[in-house]
């Protein structure tokens, strides 16, 4: 019965270990961990509009580098789509905690900026 229940226990352990919360990196830490960018495409109707801004999003990226969640914080409308289809794309290198890949939870702006 005690083997039973220490297995059970361990078990838990697990999977208090595997749903833990992903850990805050700030957005300028994570940059450096980027491996693949995917530039999102500038819409032409936003161009020919002259809109430009920042769209803010907050990102969950996997224990394999991988972005797995995104949510829009922010920005112009029409530069919200390319900007979430651009960076569910990038790769970052795993962030490690006591030597293993954990999840992270970051914040990602992309700036659009119109040339004079």
């Amino acid at each position: 019965m005690l083997k039973v229940l220490s297995s059970g226990l361990a078990m838990f352990g697990l999977l208090m270990a595997a749903s833990a919360a992903p850990t805050r990196v700030s957005g300028s830490q994570q940059q450096k961990k980027l491996v693949k960018v995917v530039k999102p495409v500038y819409p032409p109707e936003a161009k020919a509009k002259g809109v430009q801004g920042t769209v803010k999003l907050q990102a969950v990226i996997g224990r394999n580098g991988a972005v797995k969640d995104l949510k829009v914080l922010g920005g112009p409308e029409e530069l919200v789509p390319p900007s979430v289809e651009a960076v569910k794309q990038w790769v970052y290198e795993p962030t490690l905690k006591d030597g293993e890949p954990v999840e992270v939870i970051t914040d990602i702006d992309v700036n659009y900026t119109l040339k004079k």
